[in-house]
C-alpha cells in the first residue's frame, strides 16, 4: 500500500512511503541527489533502478536535508500551539490527519527525559518518528519539536544537538517548597534559568518555555509575577510559562478541583502572562475537559496545551478492542508494576475500583478505558508494558494502524 500523500518529487527522483508485510519503507525512483543521499537496497527494474530505504534515523536526517517541510521549526507568533507527545512513535500521522485543516500549530515531537528512559528511546528516535509521519502525510504547514521537562544543561544540549526547536526547562529541583518570600522560593531557579538561557538559547530561534509546575505547592500569582519580572530584568524572552495551577492536573483524567476557584486563579495568571508577553502552558493537559472552556475563554486561544499519555491510552484502547488477549497481558503487567511506576508519576488511583479481568468478557475490555482509576494505572506503567510486551504491541498497532488513527482523531478531536 502506497501512502499517496507521501508522493514527492525531488529533482529527477520520485519518492514515496509504502507499507508491505506489516512494515514501511521509503522508495526512491530515478537518479539524482535524493537517490544518492538515502541509504538503502538498490533494486533493478525494467524501467530503471529503485532504492528501497528503511525508515531509519540516518535516512530521516537525510530527508530533513532534502525537504524543508520535514524540519521542525519555531512556533513564535502562533497563537494556539498543541503538544502531541508520542511515546510509541506511531501517533503523529494520526495527529496530522486530525489537525491538517485546523488553525493549530502541532508540536509533534514532544518527549521528556523521563519518557525517554522508560521507553528506551533517544531524541534522535523521537525526531525521526515525527519526520517520517510528516513525510508520509505530506504535511507542509509547520511543526515543532519540544525537549520537555529538561532539568540539566546536558539534557538541554542533547535535545538541541538532535535538532529540537523548543526547550522546556524544568526548574522544580531548584525551587524551595518552603520559603517566606517569592525570592526565597524561586531565587535559585531564576539563577539556573538565566545560566541555561544565556548558554544555549540567547541569539537563537529556539522556543523557550519555563516550567515551574512540578512542585509540591501551587504557583501563587505573586510568585508568578516575581518570576516574570526577574526574567524580564535578565533580558530572557519566554514563549510560554507553565505554573502549577490550583486543583489537580493528574495524568490521563479530567481536572479535579473547584472550577470557580480555578477560573478566578487562572484569570490572574493569564493577565500576568499577557503583561509580560508570553503564553501560559498547560501541562498534563490531556483530558482536562472541565477546564478547557475557561482556558479558551480567558486566553482567546493564545495558549500552549501539552498532551502525551492520552495518546498512549488510545493505543491501549485499540489493543483492548482488537487484540483482547494481548490487552489482558498488558493489564496484568500494569497492576504488577504499579508500585514501581508511582516512583515516577503522582496519581491517586484506587485499584479497588477496577473490575477484575476474570469478570469481564472480551467485548467489555475497552470500557476499562472509561474508568479513571484504570486509565491512571495504564497511563503510568507504559515503560514496563513496553519492556514486557513491546514487540507484540507494535505488531498489533501496525496491523490496526487506521483504527489507531481513528481513535486519536476522536479523542484528541474532543480536546480541540
Amino acid at each position: 500500500m502506497i501512502y499517496l500523500n507521501s508522493l514527492t518529487r525531488h529533482g529527477d527522483s520520485t519518492l514515496f512511503i509504502a507499507k508491505e508485510n506489516g512494515g514501511k519503507s521509503l522508495y526512491v525512483y530515478g537518479a539524482g541527489e535524493a537517490f544518492d543521499a538515502l541509504q538503502g537496497e538498490v533494486l533493478a527494474l525494467p524501467g530503471g533502478a529503485v532504492k528501497r530505504c528503511a525508515l531509519t534515523n540516518a535516512n530521516a536526517k537525510a530527508i530533513r536535508a532534502l525537504f524543508p517541510f520535514t524540519r521542525p521549526s519555531s512556533h513564535k507568533g502562533r497563537p494556539f500551539t498543541l503538544g502531541l507527545g508520542d511515546r510509541l512513535g506511531l501517533a503523529s500521522a494520526g495527529h496530522i490527519r486530525l489537525i491538517r485543516d485546523m488553525d493549530v500549530f502541532p508540536v509533534l515531537a514532544q518527549q521528556s527525559i523521563r519518557e525517554l528512559n522508560l521507553t528506551g528511546r533517544t531524541y534522535d528516535d523521537v525526531l525521526a518518528s515525527a519526520v517520517w509521519a510528516v513525510f508520509q502525510e505530506g504535511y507542509r504547514k509547520g511543526w515543532g519539536a519540544d525537549g520537555d521537562h529538561l532539568k540539566t544543561r546536558e539534557e538541554v544540549k542533547m535535545a538541541l544537538d538532535s535538532g529540537f526547536t523548543m526547550i522546556t526547562l524544568d526548574c522544580s529541583e531548584h525551587i524551595k517548597n518552603s520559603g517566606q518570600t517569592p525570592e526565597d522560593v524561586y531565587g535559585q531557579a531564576i539563577g539556573f534559568t538565566v545560566d541555561i538561557y544565556n548558554e544555549f538559547i540567547c541569539g537563537t530561534d529556539i522556543d523557550f518555555e519555563l516550567s515551574i509546575d512540578e512542585t509540591q505547592t501551587t504557583t501563587s500569582p505573586e510568585a508568578h509575577r516575581f518570576v516574570a519580572q526577574a526574567l524580564k530584568k535578565a533580558d530572557i524572552t519566554l514563549v510560554s510559562l507553565a505554573p502549577r495551577f490550583i486543583g489537580e492536573f493528574q495524568k490521563g483524567i479530567d481536572y479535579r478541583g473547584d472550577l470557580a476557584a480555578f477560573e478566578k486563579d487562572f484569570k490572574v495568571h493569564e493577565e500576568i502572562a499577557k503583561e509580560f508577553g508570553y503564553k501560559l502552558s498547560i501541562h498534563s493537559g490531556s483530558d482536562k475537559f472541565a477546564v478547557f472552556p475557561v482556558i479558551y475563554r480567558e486566553t482567546g486561544k493564545n495558549v500552549h496545551v501539552k498532551t502525551a499519555g492520552t495518546n498512549w491510552l488510545e493505543a491501549v484502547r485499540v489493543i483492548a478492542g482488537k487484540e483482547p488477549a494481548l490487552y489482558r497481558k498488558i493489564h496484568e503487567t500494569a497492576l504488577k508494576y504499579l508500585p514501581e511506576a508511582k516512583k515516577y508519576y503522582h496519581i491517586t488511583e484506587n485499584t479497588a475500583n477496577i473490575p477484575a479481568l476474570s469478570a469481564l468478557k472480551d467485548e467489555e475490555l475497552p470500557g476499562l478505558l472509561e474508568i479513571d482509576d484504570a486509565r491512571q494505572v495504564l497511563h503510568v506503567t507504559y515503560g514496563f508494558t513496553l519492556k514486557e510486551h513491546g514487540e507484540a504491541l507494535f505488531t498489533a498497532l501496525n496491523k490496526h494502524e487506521e483504527s489507531y488513527y481513528a481513535a486519536l482523531a476522536k479523542h484528541i478531536g474532543r480536546h480541540l
